[in-house]
């Protein structure tokens, strides 16, 4: 195989393995997403609330964009506040 050809076959390895890895990122971020928003942070022990803090002020650091993909990776949808 030309040097070239491999170069190619290893660039598409490598971006398959990546979006692999995004998609699975995605779920664990939609998961998270939904999970937070469902919780109740009254009933929630303090290190809990630190914690889902973290994660609400991640979560909303993404782009709408990013965020949406995520929801629809766990075919997950959350409410607005109205």
């Amino acid at each position: 195989m030309p040097q070239k050809d491999q170069e190619i076959a290893l660039l598409r390895r490598e971006l398959e393995m990546l979006m692999a890895e995004r998609q699975a990122l995605l779920r664990v971020v939609g998961a998270s997403a939904a999970l937070i928003a469902g919780l109740d942070s009254k009933r929630l022990p303090v290190a809990a609330i630190q914690v889902a803090d973290v994660v609400a002020t991640s979560i909303n650091d993404l782009s709408e964009e990013t965020l949406q993909d995520a929801l629809a990776a766990v075919n997950a949808e959350i409410e607005e506040d109205a």
